[in-house]
């Protein structure tokens, strides 16, 4: 007698879980950084998801080392425009659901409170290329410690 193999998952909830698990990209300015939006940005459009677009200000103490790109400005409206501007200069946004979001504090940290919060089916971020990261540790490294969803690096 044959075993009946039961069905996972509907259609229907193959289209719900699209529009909230969506593909959560933290975002610097850097080149690594832009190489992991336009990495993301692949993966949402394959993928039919929405795409999250996060910034986080980083504590004013961050500000004190040179990473060698310019740091946004503070007023939300201002960064929300800055963001805006870099996501159309990295990729082609067209036909893409594009959430942006600018938060405060520890990047890692709150990268993984968005994820919690929207429900992201990953997480894609730059690979780290400070020196200062291999005494202080990166975001990527924690997230992936302290998530629950994948973690992609993106020289």
């Amino acid at each position: 007698m044959p075993e009946t193999i039961p069905v996972a998952r509907s259609q229907d909830d193959l289209a719900s879980e699209a529009i909230i698990r969506p593909i959560l990209v933290g975002y610097d300015g850097s080149p690594p950084s832009r190489h992991a939006l336009a990495y993301a940005a692949g993966i949402a459009r394959r993928m039919a998801r929405m795409l999250v677009l996060a910034y986080v200000s980083p504590t004013p103490a961050c500000y004190a080392f040179d990473y060698g790109w310019p740091l946004p400005v503070e007023d939300p409206a201002e960064l929300l425009d800055w963001l805006r501007s870099e996501l159309a200069e990295t990729i082609d946004p067209t036909g893409l659901r594009v959430t942006l979001v600018g938060r405060i504090g520890d990047a890692a940290r709150q990268l993984a409170e968005l994820a919690e919060e929207t429900r992201a089916d990953t997480i894609v971020l730059g690979a780290p290329r400070h020196w200062m990261h291999r005494i202080t540790g990166s975001v990527p490294v924690w997230l992936a410690r302290h998530t629950y969803c994948p973690v992609i690096m993106v020289p």
